[in-house]
């Protein structure tokens, strides 16, 4: 069993852990911001041109490798 404070402290880094990842998404977010609104705009015309496909199979793996 974990006491108190051992469980204090894993919580302290677990939340420590997780701002630094967030900082690390933040910093990749920005830096790609050109690279995805080329992207939204491209699948934008082929959703609108009736162009885009679902990849329904590469969509149920997805779905399931989130539910395990």
């Amino acid at each position: 069993m974990i006491s108190n404070l051992n469980s204090s402290g894993l919580n302290h880094s677990y939340i420590n852990s997780a701002k630094g990842s967030q900082k690390k998404e933040d910093s990749t977010a920005v830096g790609n911001s050109q690279l995805s609104g080329d992207k939204i705009e491209k699948l934008k015309t082929a959703v609108e041109s009736g162009a885009y496909k679902v990849d329904l199979s590469a969509l149920a793996n997805k779905m399931a490798d989130e539910l395990l």
